[in-house]
């Protein structure tokens, strides 16, 4: 079974795509720049970064617009609504090596689903759709972690969603062992 990535981690294309890697990062909580949607009217916006990179030797035409990203949220996996007019899509932009292109989203959902957010990308490169890839996090994690006394044991990780998820997840296993 494929597990999915966590927010912020790389996913490596294959050998017909060596060299390309994609990631979604930058999940927070965040009101759109152009007014809110009216499907969206009392959710909860978010915003998160899809970012494209050409480690490999050749320019690669990339496409990613709303119907390449699915956005769920909560256990039951319902559908959040992504806000096509604040986002900011990669549309036939080259990316040449050792570059990148992001693309900034928008979403909205229930305020009580945002524990659970996942968010699968299906990226097309020269005109060829890529597999799809799988990103899951807690968006309410960083807000459950932010007491002083984690925040002073999570040291220089603390502003880190990777190491805070992995101090959680320390402190859980010590809890077990005592």
């Amino acid at each position: 079974m494929r597990e999915p990535n966590v927010i912020g981690d790389w996913q490596e294309y294959d050998q017909d795509r060596a060299g390309l890697r994609v990631r979604v990062h930058g999940l927070e909580k965040a009101e759109p720049p152009r007014g809110r949607e009216d499907a969206a009217e009392g959710l909860t916006y978010f915003r998160f970064r899809v970012t494209v990179e050409n480690r490999g030797g050749a320019p690669v035409g990339v496409h990613l617009e709303d119907g390449q990203l699915d956005v769920r949220t909560g256990a039951d996996g319902e559908s959040a609504v992504l806000d096509w007019r604040n986002s900011q899509f990669i549309e036939g932009y080259d990316i040449y090596p050792l570059r990148r292109a992001t693309a900034v989203l928008y979403a909205a959902a229930a305020d009580a689903s945002l524990h659970r957010v996942d968010i699968q990308v299906h990226v097309r490169m020269d005109e060829e759709w890529t597999e799809r890839h799988l990103w899951a996090a807690d968006l309410t994690l960083p807000a459950v972690m932010a007491d002083s006394a984690t925040a002073a044991r999570a040291g220089a990780d603390a502003a880190d969603l990777a190491g805070q998820v992995s101090n959680y997840l320390r402190r859980e296993a010590e809890r077990g062992q005592g």
